[in-house]
């Protein structure tokens, strides 16, 4: 029985590790499979409009009943042969085009990579009576890098195409910097909205060092080459020059909102602190209380609505790796009896 035991348990296992080996040939085919088919990046666009239509149609299929459901099927493909048949014979203007932008920000705005190649190409086809509409969520971060997003933002201002930023959870620090472009910024009530204000602090590992007996040498040309140091001795001169960086850059900051958003009161609005939604109202931070949600089931009854997204297709060594590292860890939880585990 002993025996048996073992051989079971070997068996297992080694019905295991054949299983996973074959899951790993069967990634890195379908990733080769998937690198022939898909060159390159690509800019993906979706109709919002027919996708808002699809919701409705499916939602009306399911509460309706069977009579109503044909009546109301039968009254909309008269209605859309009407529209043609009218189209035909005089054919409407153009609609207005809302093309709708997301920024995800991290603490780099690695998003900008896409939101600039998103904004290139519109700017090669926008009419005058298209809006751009960015669905932004960010808590800040880098100075340069939300600098360049902000830019990004600008290039529309200076193409005078209407710029509408909606905020449905956060836009603070850098995340304000680039809302405050926008001609309109509105905001769900309980957004976090503001931050105008610059933070900056460095750990200093001098005296651990010294406690060691490990020197370190730093060598500048230039009084304020380096201020501050994680391992050196700083001193108060490095730390006045340092302070007055960040006063510089938190005076940067706020000339730019101000230059965008004359209203507002700076003194009130730029002392770092952030608010939500409906009290960012009151202080003129933003312009209106919404979701982005309700302002495109809006925009849809009088615009053609299009969602751009570009698509980065990632390296397919970096595809392997990461194929690899998700075996690895279902390796893992194999070996430690921890495959049928529930999520």
């Amino acid at each position: 029985m002993q025996f048996l035991a073992q051989y079971g348990l070997f068996l297992a296992k080694t019905v295991t590790w054949v299983a996973a080996i074959l899951l790993l040939l069967a990634g890195i085919l379908s990733l080769l499979r998937s690198a022939k088919q898909q060159t390159g990046n690509r800019l993906e666009i979706k109709n919002v409009n027919e996708r808002l239509r699809e919701l409705a149609e499916g939602l009306n299929e399911e509460l309706l009943a069977a009579a109503d459901l044909k009546k109301s099927t039968a009254e909309q493909k008269k209605a859309r042969k009407r529209e043609a048949k009218q189209n035909k014979k005089a054919p409407p203007p153009p609609k207005p085009r809302v093309f709708v932008l997301d920024f995800d920000g991290d603490i780099q705005a690695s998003a900008v990579s896409s939101l600039r190649e998103e904004i290139s190409a519109l700017l090669q086809v926008a009419r005058d009576d298209d809006e751009v509409l960015l669905r932004l969520e960010s808590g800040g971060g880098l100075v340069h890098s939300y600098g360049l997003a902000s830019s990004q933002l600008v290039r529309l201002r200076q193409r005078r195409l209407k710029l509408t930023v909606a905020v449905d959870k956060v836009a603070a620090s850098g995340g304000y910097m680039m809302a405050c472009v926008a001609d309109q910024v509105i905001a769900a009530p309980f957004a976090i909205v503001g931050s105008i204000g610059v933070v900056a602090q460095i750990p200093n590992f001098n005296r651990l060092l010294r406690k060691h007996d490990i020197d370190l040498e730093l060598h500048t040309a230039g009084d304020y080459k380096r201020t501050l140091t994680m391992f050196g001795e700083n001193t108060e001169a490095g730390r006045a020059k340092f302070r007055e960086e960040i006063q510089q850059t938190h005076d940067l900051f706020k000339r730019f909102v101000a230059d965008n958003r004359p209203g507002l009161d700076l003194a009130r609005v730029a002392t770092g602190e952030h608010w939500f939604g409906s009290q960012a109202l009151e202080l003129k931070l933003v312009d209106r209380i919404a979701t982005s949600d309700d302002y495109l089931l809006g925009r849809t009854q009088d615009a053609d609505v299009y969602e751009l997204h570009y698509r980065r297709r990632k390296p397919l060594s970096e595809r392997l790796g990461d194929s690899l590292t998700r075996l690895a860890a279902s390796l893992r939880r194999a070996t430690h009896g921890e495959m049928m585990r529930p999520l």
